[in-house]
């Protein structure tokens, strides 16, 4: 990004900035004999040279839910542990212009190139056994319930 300052922040309901803690930040990019320095304007904001760096950080996610927005157009990589997932697109979904790829060790990798949202809803394995047996559970009601009606209009035709 071509800026001198980050926020880690999250949006709220109405759209407002939450500000949010993380931790393991770093700065990468167009710095001077490899070392990019930035200090901390407050618990949730960083300073540096104005620039074009790459912020990295760990921040927990709650709700399975990643939301990132931003004023302009910027490149965007987020990768999930090997327990979660976004493929299945009944339960988990990306927003558009994302490619997924599998990384090291079965994590997931989503990566947009350009944009200036970039959202993600993943899961874990035990949704897709919840979702599968909510599945069998109806295709097993929609067989009795069309069993008995196949054969009293089997009947009325014969």
């Amino acid at each position: 990004m071509d800026a001198d300052r980050y926020s880690f922040s999250e949006t709220g309901f109405l759209g407002e900035r939450i500000p949010v803690q993380v931790s393991g930040v770093s700065l990468s990019g167009d710095c001077p004999r490899n070392s990019c320095n930035f200090s901390s304007a407050d618990r949730f904001t960083i300073t540096f040279p104005k620039g074009n760096y790459t912020v990295h950080f760990v921040g927990t996610v709650r709700d399975n839910h990643f939301l990132a927005t931003f004023t302009d157009p910027y490149t965007v990589k987020v990768t999930l542990p090997p327990e979660f997932d976004v493929r299945n697109h009944f339960i988990g979904s990306i927003s558009p212009g994302a490619g997924v790829t599998e990384g090291n060790d079965g994590t997931v990798v989503i990566a947009w190139n350009s944009t200036r949202n970039a959202e993600v809803r993943f899961y874990t394995e035990d949704r897709v056994t919840l979702l599968t047996l909510f599945g069998q559970f109806w295709i097993i009601i929609a067989v009795v319930l069309l069993i008995p009606f196949l054969f009293t209009w089997k009947r009325k035709q014969g």
